[in-house]
């Protein structure tokens, strides 16, 4: 995809090159009003206890299969897990 090309906002991630699809995730996370973000403390937190997570692959959460990165920055998201780890 050209660096010009601007994606649909209706686009599936399949129908976008892995980088697009990880850029438009993180202009969302950055769009978030603040009253809905955690602190960039708490979005660490959380990836880090993500990441030691075997349910985690390829970015993806294998209880409910969202984007961690994505989940982990809403302050009304939670870990899907039972118990929830974050």
């Amino acid at each position: 995809m050209e660096k010009n090309t601007r994606v649909c906002k209706k686009c599936l991630l399949r129908d976008m090159g892995e980088a697009e699809a990880f850029e438009n995730m993180y202009q969302y996370i950055a769009n978030l009003s603040p009253e809905d973000k955690v602190s960039d403390e708490e979005y660490e937190r959380r990836l880090m206890v993500c990441r030691q997570c075997s349910h985690l692959l390829s970015g993806m959460c294998g209880k409910c299969g969202c984007y961690v990165e994505m989940r982990a920055a809403m302050k009304v998201r939670h870990c899907p897990d039972v118990p929830g780890k974050w």
